[in-house]
């Protein structure tokens, strides 16, 4: 799978958290639908590590991280992931990823 970088979003989203319904909205290049398909059910596996890691499963959206982060994981900052330069992510700001 291609790195995608997620951004928190309370208006629009891209992918949906199936334990809280929190939006995201996902940065990613190129991705045929079945690419973007396949991508969803690895981000949305992710959203539930984070309520699982919080030992909460009930928890509120609080739970999910507020700076954007990649999926997979990436080891660098958010913004210059290359999900996030590909995907066009100019809009997010350095105050969104620190």
């Amino acid at each position: 799978m291609h790195q995608v970088l997620c951004t928190l979003s309370h208006e629009g989203s891209d992918v949906r958290c199936a334990v809280c319904g929190q939006g995201f909205l996902v940065y990613w290049s190129r991705f045929s639908r079945s690419e973007q398909a396949e991508c969803r059910r690895v981000i949305q596996d992710k959203l539930r590590t984070h309520h699982d890691m919080a030992k909460d499963p009930g928890a509120d959206r609080r739970i999910h991280p507020r700076a954007a982060f990649n999926v997979p994981e990436w080891t660098g900052l958010p913004h210059f992931s290359a999900a996030a330069m590909l995907g066009n992510s100019q809009s997010i700001s350095l105050e969104e990823v620190a």
